[in-house]
């Protein structure tokens, strides 16, 4: 029964040291570097900063709008460049962020110009982001279009 007793305890300090090292510690992001990462976003989109931007996601990251969805870092740098040749005056405010473990949702205020026409688009917006190893791996937007803007 005493050896029993001792493999017990090895295991559990294993697990302890296992699970406390900083190998795992790094895969959860804390509230803050969640907020400046999000804040970077907004930032990359106002500047219609490319590649900024797309280096934010992960090499498979998804990025999902209405009626699209582009999926790894590659695509998502073709699309984004798409849309600047089609858009610009980007403005972003952020109006609130609830953060979870590896999570958030970004509701913000969007306004663009189509370049062609100069018509001004502008939205009510909700993101969901998940969040894997410092990077966005899954971007959702959720736009309103339709209910009155005060602005």
């Amino acid at each position: 029964m005493l050896w029993f007793s001792q493999w017990l305890v090895l295991g559990t300090i294993f697990v302890i040291l296992t699970f406390s090292t900083p190998l795992f510690a790094s895969q959860s992001m804390n509230q803050q570097d969640i907020q400046i990462l999000i804040e970077k976003a907004k930032d990359a989109w106002i500047a219609q900063d490319i590649d900024a931007l797309a280096q934010m996601f992960t090499v498979d990251g998804e990025l999902i709008v209405p009626g699209q969805y582009w999926r790894g870092q590659e695509r998502i740098r073709e699309e984004l460049t798409h849309f600047k040749q089609q858009y610009s005056d980007i403005k972003i405010q952020i109006h609130r962020i609830i953060i979870g473990e590896n999570q958030a949702a970004v509701e913000w205020y969007y306004e663009d110009t189509e370049k062609a026409t100069g018509l001004c688009n502008k939205a009510d917006d909700v993101i969901v982001v998940d969040f894997k190893d410092s990077q966005i791996s899954r971007w959702r937007e959720y736009f309103d279009t339709q209910t009155p803007i005060n602005r």
